[in-house]
């Protein structure tokens, strides 16, 4: 349950990172907190009929999987909130003038945990029904916010500590560092992992496991496995779930947690068995892995945030798409950032992370076979889960393979070990791809100059838009000619040679007819260049409006024709024409002066 609602956690929390906060909201308030409020509604009418349905078929499967279903519903229309009614901008007052983000960020799970809370609330007498306990419907939201909030909460704190030490010049400097994010985030996650365990364990109502056989059987087999950590007794739904669950790296902070329904249902084999696993997890380095895939995952985002930016800006669609919507071009752009690492994160969890968890699992279950020389009581404890959860034997989720699965393949370890011995190399070789994967990624991916971004995208918002005015208005020689000049300072030499010249058959332009003289002098496509073309062009260009910039196309014409004397003529009329660039005429006609054109293959670079 827990494990499950972290992808839809996830996904909120990434939603709420990615936005930003607008100038102005698109609907005013006085529109959108009202259809807030009515889509709150809305998925509060759609819970109570999904809890009712679920409540008349029994059973807790039909409970869970009525719960999961609504969280999904929840995360769909808390992301849609964000997105349509700029949730970011009236939360921007909490953030004390965006030096403290977090804290917006805090705002939007809160309205988050108020859908799941309007979930949780047609679900509680279904709930007491199944587990027997009965709870105020404040006290089982309250219930619900304690069991989820170990998912969220870590992140809420490193990232208002991260945002503390960016205060001070100092700390932001350190922190913009190429290193400084990535060594933070380290070791701060490494410092939950060591001090988090025991919060977590309070906010579950954990305590220590009662002295009996069960207790005085764990302690000795811990000092058989040379194993140390808390034993908890774990009130899961009521203690009536059957599972166990290790956390904590250091000894000191490690606890083991067993549901007293489990230890009820196992005999003293089965349950050093599910020991056991518990054991393997921590022998086998798993609970350190996760938090490095978590970190791989932050890495890996990061690292593709300005290459999805770049690509967007560069890319005509978007700005297409930009003028049809009507969106500021950060707006559109946040807004497809956010689909894409939505996507992103739910692919990498529920593929890449889910991969390693289920085969993590499955090295614990060995870990277990090998403890205990066999692979029957480990077996016989899933049988018992099975029966007395009503689970089937082939179901199985994102984090783990299905029961059946797992008994399977510990059945077939009995009779072919070598199966163990290729699965742990398994696990070991795509760690190891992994690692080098992330960090090709971080090292390769390439980070895109801003300034270049920033250009690129004004000449395609400026290329984008005057496509849409050519749309209204195809035969405007003045539209014509500026998506010539946009593609010949996007270095589309080609595309604009061709579009100045549909400019020129639309309307004679001094402007574009001097605009393609230049080009065909000095393109840098060698092909393109056609000196005795761009001669007429820029003869006509300074009939139509004689300039100093005209009669420089001019000179250069004439040069390239062998005229030097001409050329010479033209730039010393120039430079009477426009003073201001008086200087670099007479350089102009000073190297026309002292030879030919220096080689007509190559373009003339002044």
């Amino acid at each position: 349950m827990i494990s499950s609602n972290l992808l839809y956690f996830l996904a909120a929390i990434l939603v709420l990172s990615i936005s930003t906060a607008p100038e102005e909201p698109q609907l005013a308030p006085l529109m959108a907190l009202p259809l807030l409020a009515l889509i709150l509604l809305i998925f509060h009418r759609v819970a109570v009929k999904v809890f009712r349905a679920a409540g008349c078929r029994g059973g807790a499967a039909a409970y869970f999987a009525a719960e999961s279903r609504l969280t999904l519903l929840a995360a769909v229309f808390f992301a849609g909130s964000v997105v349509a009614f700029d949730l970011k901008y009236y939360l921007r007052p909490l953030s004390w003038g965006g030096r403290l983000p977090t804290l917006e960020n805090l705002g939007g799970l809160l309205l988050f945990f108020l859908f799941l809370t309007l979930l949780w609330l047609p679900a509680r007498p279904v709930y007491e029904r199944l587990f027997g306990r009965s709870r105020s419907p404040a006290g089982f939201a309250a219930v619900n916010i304690r069991l989820n909030l170990p998912v969220v909460l870590p992140w809420l704190i490193l990232t208002l500590i991260f945002d503390l030490l960016r205060l001070p010049p100092a700390g932001k400097k350190l922190l913009d560092s190429s290193w400084g994010e990535p060594l933070f985030f380290l070791v701060a996650v490494l410092c939950f992992a060591l001090f988090f365990p025991p919060l977590i364990s309070r906010l579950w109502g954990c305590s220590p496991l009662p002295p009996g056989p069960t207790r005085s059987m764990a302690e000795a087999f811990f000092r058989q496995q040379k194993f140390s950590a808390a034993i908890l007794s774990w009130p899961l739904l009521e203690g009536r779930a059957l599972t166990a669950a290790v956390m904590g790296i250091a000894p000191k902070f490690r606890y083991l947690l067993l549901t007293p329904a489990l230890t009820a249902a196992l005999d003293q084999e089965e349950l050093e068995a599910v020991l056991a696993h518990e054991i393997g997890h921590v022998k086998k380095g798993h609970l350190l892995l996760y938090l490095l895939l978590l970190l791989g995952f932050s890495l890996l985002a990061d690292a593709l945030a300005g290459p999805l930016i770049a690509l967007l800006f560069g890319s005509g669609w978007f700005w297409r798409l930009l003028l049809w919507s009507g969106l500021t071009a950060e707006k559109l752009a946040g807004h497809i950032a956010a689909v894409c690492m939505l996507a992103l994160t739910l692919l990498y969890f529920r593929f890449l992370f889910g991969w390693f968890i289920r085969n993590f699992e499955r090295q614990a279950d060995l870990h277990a076979f090998h403890v205990q020389g066999g692979a029957f009581p480990l077996i016989r404890a899933f049988e018992k889960i099975a029966v007395l959860t009503g689970s089937p034997r082939n179901q199985k989720n994102w984090h783990h393979f299905g029961l059946g699965e797992r008994m399977d393949f510990l059945f077939r370890c009995e009779h072919e070990p070598w199966l163990a011995r290729r699965h742990e190399r398994k696990v070991r070789s795509c760690l190891a791809a992994y690692f080098l994967l992330i960090g090709a990624a971080v090292g390769l991916l390439p980070k895109p100059d801003g300034d270049a971004v920033q250009r690129t995208a004004q000449l395609r918002y400026a290329a984008a838009a005057v496509e849409q005015k050519l749309r209204e208005e195809p035969g405007s020689g003045a539209l014509l000619r500026l998506r010539a000049e946009l593609l010949l300072e996007q270095g589309k030499e080609r595309e604009a040679a061709t579009a100045f010249a549909a400019a020129l058959q639309a309307e004679p332009d001094a402007g574009a007819l001097n605009n393609l003289a230049w080009l065909l002098l000095t393109a840098k496509d060698s092909g393109l260049r056609d000196p005795a073309k761009a001669l007429p062009l820029a003869e006509d260009s300074v009939r139509l409006e004689e300039r100093g910039h005209s009669l420089d196309t001019l000179a250069m014409a004439l040069w390239a024709q062998g005229r030097t004397a001409a050329a010479v003529a033209a730039e010393k009329r120039a430079a009477v024409l426009d003073p201001a660039n008086r200087a670099y005429y007479q350089a102009q006609a000073k190297k026309m002066a002292a030879g030919p054109w220096p080689d007509l293959t190559q373009p003339f670079l002044p």
